[in-house]
């Protein structure tokens, strides 16, 4: 006690610096993290506003002004401690542009990824095919884009792999058309087959009237007439839909008397062989 006591005494003025300087300290990362808050909440209100931004913007938006909040909450905190600011700056200045030049393959992934937000082929929500990988978008990052496949396997891929490929968006239109191709046997009426599967389409609820539905002749195969069901139906019930038609397509060409031909081969003897006739 008497050490620290004597201690008090000889830096006393230090220590009063000191205290004040970790008080200060202490309230400027409690600014910083009132202020991240409050940042986050004016984001997350203007997003709302705007309803044809992809909410992964909010997230990247956040991100950056984050690193700059707290960046500028450390930049104060070593003023107050007697560290030289503008040198640290000028390090980092000379880190980042080092940095940046090692890593141009990842900036062009964040041009990418601003690209896309611009752009917007997808929104976190879509079903995509896009870089020879399909899921539906979890999350839109600088870097890379997060999917889900039907599986439930998680994909990253980088965002300078997506801009320069095709991408194929499942969700993005309200209306989805389903093809569907059914094999009638050439001794089947084909009026009869058209007018059955056209019937079983138009029964279907969640089948569009408009555009209506249609079943055309797609190929005269070598072993059946395929016929093709086309039909229009709302983009979430695609699959529902496309599953139903599937499933009542044999009990629907069966019961009209119709057959659904196995494949089958003719074969014609020119000439009877010499061991056959015997």
């Amino acid at each position: 006690m008497d050490m620290l006591i004597e201690l008090f005494k000889n830096h006393q003025q230090e220590l009063i610096v000191l205290g004040k300087n970790l008080l200060l300290s202490l309230l400027v990362l409690l600014l910083s993290w009132l202020v991240c808050r409050f940042v986050r909440r004016m984001i997350d209100r203007a997003m709302s506003k705007i309803e044809k931004l992809d909410p992964s913007i909010a997230n990247i938006f956040y991100s950056v002004a984050r690193v700059f909040i707290w960046l500028f909450a450390v930049l104060i905190i070593l003023d107050r401690f007697g560290v030289n600011t503008a040198s640290i700056l000028t390090v980092l200045g000379a880190a980042g542009l080092a940095v940046g030049l090692a890593m141009k393959d990842s900036l062009s992934n964040i041009a990418a990824g601003l690209m896309l937000l611009v752009l917007r082929p997808y929104r976190s929500g879509d079903y995509v095919d896009c870089s020879s990988v399909s899921g539906t978008i979890r999350q839109i990052g600088l870097f890379a884009t997060e999917l889900i496949t039907v599986d439930g396997m998680y994909i990253l891929v980088p965002n300078s792999a997506i801009l320069t490929s095709p991408v194929k968006n499942y969700s993005r239109n309200p209306l989805r058309r389903g093809d569907i191709t059914v094999g009638i046997a050439y001794s089947d009426s084909l009026t009869v087959g058209v007018d059955v599967l056209l019937e079983l389409l138009k029964s279907n609820e969640k089948i569009m009237k408009e555009p209506a539905p249609e079943v055309l002749v797609a190929e005269l195969a070598d072993n059946s007439v395929n016929l093709t069901l086309r039909f229009w139906t709302a983009n979430a019930d695609y699959w529902d839909v496309y599953w139903q038609v599937k499933k009542q397509l044999k009990p629907a060409v069966e019961a009209a008397g119709l057959t659904i031909p196995f494949p089958q081969r003719v074969i014609t003897l020119t000439s009877m062989p010499e061991m056959l006739k015997k």
